[in-house]
């Protein structure tokens, strides 16, 4: 069982940054593959960003590309995403995500375990 738990969300004016966290607990989180979603008000859940475990080439959905950075480190357990140049449109809730396979985080946008989501709000 990986319990996950985000903070770092808030209120920012558009074109300024935010850096959220996903703490990890319970199994090897340095095992998985990691990623982050978001979901609009009135809107689906939406696929933002994701790693795998060895830190290799990272996967962002092209709305993203060039102003947000997910980056890992297995020895705090945690993983990051980096935003900046922050839109009105980037507000959401963002989810941490996590999964043996990648693909059910950048494919299936299925992974097995989430986190509760934390608020972030772009004002323009």
């Amino acid at each position: 069982q990986v319990q996950l738990v985000e903070s770092g969300g808030g209120l920012v004016q558009a074109g300024g940054s935010l850096r959220l966290s996903c703490a990890a607990s319970g199994r090897a989180f340095s095992n998985y593959a990691r990623g982050w979603f978001r979901q609009a008000p009135g809107k689906g859940r939406e696929f933002v960003a994701a790693i795998t475990w060895s830190g290799g080439t990272p996967y962002y959905a092209d709305s993203v590309k060039g102003r947000f950075t997910i980056s890992g480190d297995n020895a705090k357990n945690t993983v990051y995403l980096q935003m900046n140049s922050l839109k009105p449109e980037d507000t959401a809730v963002y989810y941490c995500a996590a999964d043996l396979q990648v693909h059910r985080i950048v494919v299936d946008h299925t992974p097995y375990y989430w986190g509760q989501g934390t608020q972030v709000t772009v004002s323009s």
